[in-house]
């Protein structure tokens, strides 16, 4: 599973939403087109963000399926971590925007076993 980390991004939405389609948009293609599933992990960012960010793994989902293309969105290490160890443990699951924070997101996304 490719790991696209996108890091910092203009605080207005539609600022962040043009630099995302001119500066990684186009890494996220490259990587796609290897084959490979992909989650792309974004900086937390307000509630304006949600839209322009799920549209775009929902358009890559649907462009390149059968392949998964999802996206976690937060500030902390571990609950971004353990977002990606439950998409790569989720088969069925694609498109999504999954928010996470350091308030128990972990232990919530990944129990060990």
């Amino acid at each position: 599973m490719a790991v696209l980390r996108v890091g910092a991004l203009p605080d207005e939405p539609l600022a962040a939403a043009a630099r995302f389609h001119a500066d990684i948009l186009p890494r996220a293609l490259a990587a796609l087109a290897g084959g490979e599933n992909m989650v792309i992990v974004f900086d937390a960012a307000d509630h304006t963000h949600r839209d322009w960010r799920l549209a775009i793994v929902r358009g890559l989902a649907r462009q390149y399926a059968p392949l998964r293309v999802n996206a976690v969105a937060g500030g902390a290490d571990d609950a971004i971590e353990a977002g990606l160890r439950y998409l790569a443990q989720a088969p069925g699951v694609t498109g999504q925007l999954l928010p996470v924070d350091g308030t128990g997101a972990g232990p919530m996304l990944y129990q060990q076993g």
